[in-house]
């Protein structure tokens, strides 16, 4: 048995959920990718609404991840409680809306999917991610397959959790940067990893944003309300093939133009 799973990097504005829309799909086909999973939360440029959502399930996605804007749009609120396929990180408190790991039963195999997010310089009243990944993995039903998506800023404590968790989990990647890294690696103990899967979104930006607005922020000035840069984009992310025993096998970068 084999599970070839498709994490997608940070969707960015309507021009990153036409690109995803676009690509998505050809892909799965044409790599025989059986579960995809997808991080949203910058598909309003700052949280999601929950049309945007749907265009990503309808794009193709198996579950939705989000991020420190989880609750950027507060319209996303009542979809974090009903819809189970749409996460948000599982170290948040227990007063914040929505859930942080799920178990999905797609009939030979169980897949576990669990959101966590970073502290290093995105600290909003997070607990710890590494024991909220201990308790999660101890207290909630086990799967075959369990994949992580750390939406963090620093690689230092990205790469750390993936060595925390290497032989626990199958497969772990970054999200948040939405830069993608080269540094695509099977650990140890056999988890799948990669430090960030990039960007679904504008090329000629930064982060998504246009050039220019972002190198106002830097000089001093104001950025303004935040936009999302025009142009062509690309859809970036890692594709992992993982075994029957639950460990990876094979990881690989994605990038589709």
């Amino acid at each position: 048995m084999e599970l070839r799973v498709l994490a997608v990097g940070d969707v960015v504005g309507e021009g990153g959920i036409d690109c995803l829309s676009r690509c998505l799909r050809p892909l799965k086909r044409l790599r025989g990718i059986d579960f995809t999973v997808v991080n949203g939360e910058n598909a309003a440029g700052i949280g999601i609404l929950p049309r945007q959502a749907q265009a990503i399930f309808d794009a193709g996605a198996d579950v939705i991840t989000l991020g420190n804007h989880s609750y950027g749009k507060g319209q996303i609120v009542p979809l974090l409680e009903e819809h189970r396929y749409l996460l948000r990180p599982a170290n948040y408190t227990g007063r914040a809306p929505g859930r942080g790991t799920a178990l999905y039963d797609l009939g030979r195999w169980s897949i576990r999917v669990i959101n966590l997010q970073g502290r290093c310089n995105l600290d909003f009243n997070c607990d710890n991610p590494f024991t909220t990944a201990d308790r999660i993995l101890k207290e909630e039903e086990p799967a075959a397959f369990t994949l992580v998506d750390f939406h963090a800023e620093a690689t230092s404590e990205k790469r750390a959790l993936g060595y925390y968790l290497d032989g626990r989990v199958s497969a772990l990647w970054g999200t948040h940067t939405h830069v993608q890294t080269a540094d695509e690696q099977i650990l140890p103990g056999g988890t799948g990893y990669l430090t960030d899967a990039g960007m679904t979104g504008p090329l000629r930006s930064v982060l998504g944003m246009p050039p220019e607005q972002s190198i106002e922020g830097f000089l001093g000035g104001i950025r303004g309300r935040h936009q999302t840069a025009p142009g062509p984009c690309a859809m970036q992310g890692v594709l992992f093939t993982l075994d029957e025993s639950g460990r990876c096998s094979a990881v690989e970068r994605v990038d589709v133009q």
